[in-house]
């Protein structure tokens, strides 16, 4: 594999850079960036000491999902492998399009570097070394970006120009006026303003540079991935990472040096009991497979299924979550839905409206319907203390909300964040699917769902009742 060492210390002169450019495809290959920078920073210092200090011990994952803190770490890493996976494989593709035979087969490059076959060191990865590209990767996407913006709004001023062009012919005399002046020297400052962003951006680079700047970036995405991540998952800790010796693995941490302490501290402190209903380690079907796999890091096997489902290949932390889950059973989304629009009338200062009511009652399945009705018919009698009543409801929903909400909110992100049909250029880390409702315990969550439903309805019946009585 000589030629994949020479990949780092090829010089791009004018022979090799006179590959074609981007053009069209810059806007693609910005989202592939920007998906590789958001991965980039997704393993900082910062975002992995909020993940073991937050995330995974709040109080929502901890009884919904479970306490199993190194399920949950190979969780979050098995998902961050396969984000990494993906975009690998839009690099791959966009490699083929280059004239550099090491770049045109990143591909072969991707799985040897999985296997533990290249020296990452060698292909000089240094942590400082990489920064300076993930930064010119960021100049180059947030120039994109513009582009795409300005295309937009040069395709509506030519639109525009049409139609003016029509008035012309009907009426001659406009030509002269100061408005139709105006308006084509607006036009002609936005295309200067388009062809400059095409020059500084992705428009015009070659396929060979830019497949060759995340190409780096892959790799030393992967191997930080694999030292953060080590630690709190054992099955990790077994393996190594090629040729990437222990002081090379120092440098990829370079920028968190407070990371290894946090690390040893948590593993000490590491809870085993188990909540919710992931299944832990000890289960048969979900385990982990060597992390230098040809594959990725999954929780099932070649062959395995979750009952009759046969598992996605490329969403295998998806399809983990079994039918006892909230997301197994389809209907994450839907009770997110739900939570957030119970979260907007607890903050409302007015009373549900019986539309509103009724939109809320209809998103929920049968089996809640019935267990709210339940609960509701337990809490029928008003009493002489209705204002205390309605303080002490609305002050337990908040301690519920407090927990439930932000599992809610990041459900919705966690969709979003991942709807193909946006073009979307984010730099930030993406939410986890262990945040979500996903992996949630179905009847944990459904009787959550139920008891905010109630406490809003009997928030709002005592308060009309103290409102009844004021007014009479």
């Amino acid at each position: 594999m000589g030629w994949l060492l020479e990949l780092s210390a090829r010089k791009h002169g004018d022979d090799v850079q006179k590959s074609n450019q981007l053009g069209i495809l810059a806007f693609e290959t910005a989202k592939t960036m920007s998906k590789l920078v958001s991965l980039y920073k997704s393993l900082s210092h910062d975002q992995i000491s909020r993940l073991a200090r937050e995330v995974i011990t709040s109080q929502g994952i901890a009884y919904l999902n479970s306490m199993d803190e190194g399920l949950l770490f190979g969780l979050a890493c098995a998902e961050r492998l396969e984000d990494l996976d993906k975009t690998a494989t839009a690099v791959a593709q966009l490699g083929q399009k280059c004239r550099d035979f090491g770049l045109k087969r990143f591909d072969l490059v991707y799985n040897e570097l999985k296997l533990g076959i290249v020296d990452l060191w060698k292909l000089g990865h240094g942590s400082k070394h990489v920064e300076k590209k993930v930064q010119k990767m960021e100049k180059l996407i947030a120039a994109t970006a513009s582009l795409y913006s300005s295309l937009d709004a040069l395709a509506e001023l030519e639109i525009s120009e049409r139609k003016l062009g029509q008035w012309k012919h009907k009426g001659p005399s406009m030509q002269g006026k100061p408005n139709f002046q105006l308006f084509k020297e607006k036009l002609e400052k936005q295309r200067k303003q388009v062809h400059h962003l095409r020059e500084v951006s992705l428009w015009s680079q070659t396929f060979d540079k830019s497949v060759h700047l995340m190409a780096r970036v892959v790799c030393f995405v992967y191997a930080r991935l694999y030292v953060v991540f080590g630690p709190y998952v054992p099955v990790l800790s077994s393996v190594s990472l090629g040729n990437l010796r222990p002081s090379h693995q120092k440098e990829i941490l370079k920028d968190s040096p407070a990371q290894c302490c946090i690390i040893a501290q948590l593993m000490n402190e590491q809870i085993h009991s188990h909540s919710g209903p992931i299944p832990t380690a000890s289960n048969s079907k979900l385990r982990m497979v060597r992390f230098y796999s040809r594959k990725s890091v999954f929780f099932l096997d070649e062959d395995d299924d979750l009952g009759d489902r046969k598992v996605s290949r490329s969403n295998r932390v998806f399809h983990a979550a079994g039918p006892s889950t909230v997301g197994g059973s389809g209907l994450a989304l839907r009770y997110a839905n739900v939570i957030l629009l119970a979260e907007k009338c607890l903050d409302s200062a007015e009373s549900l409206d019986p539309e509103t009511r009724e939109s809320l009652y209809q998103m929920l399945p049968e089996n809640v319907k019935s267990l709210v009705k339940s609960k509701l018919s337990k809490n029928v009698k008003g009493t002489e203390d209705d204002q205390l009543l309605a303080v002490g409801w609305r002050e337990a929903l908040r301690g519920i909300m407090g927990w439930l909400a932000p599992m809610a909110h990041d459900t919705v992100q966690w969709h979003l964040e991942r709807n193909p049909e946006k073009m979307k250029f984010d730099l930030k880390p993406t939410v986890l699917l262990l945040q979500t409702l996903h992996f949630s315990d179905k009847e944990k969550t459904e009787a959550a769902i139920a008891e905010v439903l109630v406490s809003l309805s009997c928030i709002f019946k005592h308060e009309n009742c103290i409102l009844s009585c004021e007014s009479s």
